[in-house]
């Protein structure tokens, strides 16, 4: 039996000896990719080249990614746990051909390894593909030698031109070609029918994997031209071809997941090992741990929401086990026993990912049995016949924004006693929270070129390291609206790409620079700088004058204060990141960060607020490495070659086979491309103005350098003096005298409580000869002048002891609101309220309350209203008296 292991081995192994180059698993967060919530499946990190605006170092690729499917466009979260196939994190073995080989050889290969390799049984394997393919419908058929009658075309779905299952599109637009999809026949005694037919969904026929050609290029129009360089992108679901070669039906019967099932049932003590809570279990541990390895935090919104689902869910299924207790985080060390060879970053983050679970389970422990019990009251009401077993949106949203209650996880629950939510109500509820995941939407965005106009150039030449300025650049592209233009005007709005450019694109937090063109009579103002489809800088701004077109050549110069400015905060992040890791710990990792001229942001894992000790320590340690002026080394260098250097990457990066790693002093070493200071000295000075949490484990130090933190300090010196001023001192003794006037302050404070005491004590006994008697109750109902809730409530429960038997309303006025203070003693109690009492008074007041039975308070507006509302307390104490 192939081990998951060996599986992933022998499949790399195989494409190496066909000449592939091995590539590392991109992270489940896209880099550099706002279209995409999560790495979704294996040709994400390949997206660039397709589209041709990115040169890789190779021509044949094979790697194992790892992917997720649990929100946005792809979300497979509700089936996970109810089906034999369904994950939130999954592998994907593929092997790729950027315009090197095609169809011939891909099937071919794919046949070879799994009949000759693997030696799956020739006869159990039926294949697709696109109707008018003929010629991959003739490698299978005479090539192969498959008889036809294994090979099935698979049309369009409704007639609609290329929307089948094997036609395979990035966008509208762009690349696509047909596929051929490989499935593998578990046999007849298992129901289904193969691919195409009425009965196809059923478990027989099982795709196992599935080639993309890539041959053509997309137009608007819906015209299909062919690309230059015809590309392949195959794709093999790890767990599913697990499953053909162990011989076993369900994904969760392979080895991986007995190991991990086995783990939950232990740590759940559940001796039922085909619960499908443990499946979820077991899958979401995947999903969670390398989200949070690949720098996801549990949060309220974006991934980190994503997350938090996740997370809950596999608790929710913990408490239905009857596992009440914190258990989620112990399963990392069984995954990392399983798949930590494979993924090594994973347990070398181990300790992290289990502090960051424990911390959501604890957090989640605390409102999870309260939020089952308001869902057991929204499902009984929801059962009746008026609600035709629909959980009202209200009520779903009442789960999720008071209880953290994800709605996929109420509706997980509802499904299980055969109720639904009402979706639409709930979105309407949530008005503008309910966008926390960001839909997967299609490839594209302000900063993407149109794919033909990529594929035709060749990247931006970055001058900016070494130049601010520099003349005679040529005008490549000019883009208005998201498409190509010849020629702009004066007041035009556009974004010019130019063959070289010494102005720097935003990434890396760093932003863009600004500056202007001119060309003849031409003056272009570059307000921002964006990198374009990941190689280009496109120079947005407006035209200020003039005309330009594509061809002209131009003299492009930046702001060098706003660089200089920018490039002093640039360096500083580095140097704090590395005084951080110092101070808190190695679990701290960059979540973010803004390099502006005027600020700089830094966002880090961590999971506790910094102490002011800790807050001195790291800016310190920032100044010390200033101080020391240490030179900012910079390496060119092979990716490996950089890690084993010391080099760190940054979150959200994505970076080549050649990097750029920069070195000051000996404390910080990072793969960075951003600007930077020649030495560490150019900063001058750091200064921490801000710290605070940003998410569940994330937190933010906002801070300035140079002359904006000499500016900070100034001002800072300047109000302790006007400070020193007001208290009649000097700055040195500023502490001494505001302890004094703190002091002085306390004993006041305590003479003015004693004197109100006095006089409250004064009141209350002309208040206990004033009682009422109402059905042999004392009342009590008056307006106090001047008292706050604190005295009503003293006043209170000195008139409960000296009357006995009361209902007591004291009201304190002051600034024109009022102070409702009731309460309810010996014999009155079994009829009379203070909570409904303080509620009547309180509604005729414009104001409202609450409270026990004995003692409530509540507050409203001071006026005749309340005048009257008091002399009718009586009436409605008799009225509750009959």
């Amino acid at each position: 039996m192939k081990t998951t292991t060996e599986i992933r081995s022998d499949f790399l192994e195989f494409f190496r000896g066909k000449g592939h180059t091995i590539v590392p698993s991109a992270p489940l967060v896209p880099a550099n990719d706002p279209t995409l919530l999560f790495t979704n499946s294996g040709m994400v990190q390949f997206k660039n080249v397709f589209l041709g605006s990115e040169k890789p170092g190779y021509v044949r690729a094979a790697d194992v990614q790892r992917c997720l499917r649990a929100g946005g466009k792809h979300n497979d979260l509700d089936q996970v746990g109810y089906t034999a196939r369904h994950h939130t994190f999954f592998e994907m073995l593929g092997n790729w051909s950027f315009g090197d080989y095609f169809k011939e050889e891909a099937i071919a290969w794919a046949w070879e390894l799994l009949t000759k390799v693997w030696k799956l049984p020739a006869e159990r394997l039926v294949v697709t593909v696109y109707h008018t393919d003929d010629e991959a419908f003739g490698i299978w058929n005479q090539k192969i030698g498959l008889p036809a009658d294994r090979i099935i075309r698979i049309g369009d779905n409704k007639g609609a031109p290329f929307a089948s299952d094997n036609f395979w599109q990035m966008a509208d637009t762009g690349p696509c070609g047909p596929c051929t999809e490989i499935f593998y026949d578990h046999g007849a005694h298992i129901a289904g029918g193969p691919p195409g037919s009425p009965d196809e969904d059923g478990d027989r026929y099982i795709e196992i994997w599935n080639l993309v050609f890539m041959q053509f290029d997309r137009q608007p129009d819906g015209a299909l031209l062919p690309l230059p360089a015809p590309c392949v992108d195959t794709g093999m679901g790890l767990e599913r071809l697990a499953a053909v070669l162990q011989g076993v039906h369900g994904n969760y019967e392979i080895d991986l997941f007995r190991h991990l099932i086995g783990k939950a049932a232990q740590f759940t003590s559940t001796s039922d090992l085909h619960n499908k809570s443990l499946r979820v279990i077991a899958d979401h541990i995947r999903a969670c741990s390398f989200l949070i390895v690949d720098g996801v935090l549990p949060s309220n919104e974006g991934r980190g929401y994503v997350l938090r689902r996740i997370i809950r869910r596999a608790l929710r299924h913990g408490w239905m086990l009857g596992q009440k207790g914190p258990f989620f985080h112990r399963m990392v060390a069984p995954l990392v026993e399983v798949m930590g060879d494979a993924y090594p970053e994973l347990a070398a983050k181990r300790e992290f990912v289990e502090r960051a679970l424990l911390a959501e389970e604890e957090r989640f422990a605390e409102t999870l049995d309260a939020g089952m019990r308001i869902f057991d009251e929204v499902a009984a009401r929801s059962q009746g016949a008026l609600s035709k077993g629909v959980i009202p949106g209200a009520d779903a949203f009442r789960l999720y924004d008071t209880y953290g209650f994800p709605v996929d996880l109420t509706a997980d629950i509802a499904r299980e006693r055969g109720l639904s939510v009402d979706m639409d109500g709930f979105d309407a509820a949530m008005e503008q929270q309910r966008e926390t995941a960001r839909a997967a939407g299609k490839f594209g965005s302000s900063t993407t070129m149109p794919a033909e106009l990529a594929a035709q150039l060749a990247p931006t030449q970055f001058l900016g390291y070494e130049q601010l300025a520099d003349e005679g650049l040529e005008v490549l592209a000019l883009l208005k609206d998201g498409r190509a233009v010849e020629k702009v005007e004066a007041g035009e709005e556009v974004a010019v790409i130019l063959d070289r450019t010494p102005f720097y694109a935003e990434s890396g937090g760093q932003v863009g620079d600004t500056g202007e063109f001119e060309a003849g009579a031409a003056r272009f103002a570059v307000r921002d700088t964006q990198k374009f489809a990941g190689q280009f800088h496109g120079h947005v701004g407006a035209l200020a004058s003039g005309s330009l077109k594509r061809g002209d050549r131009v003299r492009a110069t930046v702001d060098a204060s706003r660089r200089a400015a920018t490039v002093l905060n640039h360096s500083a992040t580095h140097l704090l990141h590395a005084a951080l890791r110092g101070v808190l710990g190695d679990h701290v990792t960059q979540k973010g960060s803004l390099v502006a001229p005027d600020r700089l942001r830094f966002d880090f894992a961590h999971f506790a607020p910094l102490s002011t000790s800790e807050l001195a320590e790291i800016e310190r340690r920032v100044n010390a490495e200033i101080r020391r002026n240490s030179a900012a080394e910079v390496h060119h260098m092979g990716m490996q070659e950089a890690l084993d250097f010391g080099a760190m990457a940054l979150f959200g990066e994505k970076y080549g086979d050649r990097v750029r790693v920069l070195r000051m002093g000996d404390t910080s070493t990072e793969l960075c491309g951003g600007t930077h200071v020649s030495r560490t000295g150019d900063i001058g000075l750091f200064k921490i103005v801000a710290e605070g949490g940003v998410s569940a484990g994330v937190r933010r130090i906002e801070a300035l350098t140079g002359q904006g933190a000499l500016d900070f300090v100034a001002e800072e010196e300047r109000r302790l003096e006007d400070a020193a001023r007001l208290l009649g001192g000097n700055v040195s003794d500023v502490t001494d005298k505001l302890k004094s006037l703190l002091d002085r302050q306390k004993r006041l404070e305590r003479e003015l409580d004693a004197l109100k005491a006095k006089a409250a004590s004064g009141a209350t006994a002309d208040l206990a000869t004033a009682a009422v008697q109402v059905g042999g109750i004392k009342v009590v109902a008056t307006r106090l002048e001047g008292f706050d809730a604190k005295a009503l409530r003293e006043a209170v429960d000195r008139l409960k002891q000296q009357l006995g038997d009361a209902v007591i309303l004291l009201a304190g006025a002051s600034d024109g609101k009022a102070a409702l203070v009731a309460g309810v003693n010996g014999a009155a109690a079994g009829k009379i309220k203070a909570g409904e009492l303080i509620a009547e008074v309180a509604g005729r007041i414009n104001g409202k309350g609450g409270g026990r039975a004995d003692m409530a308070q509540g507050g409203g507006d001071d006026g005749p209203a309340l005048v009257q509302a008091l002399s009718d307390v009586p009436t409605w104490v008799g009225n509750r008296l009959i």
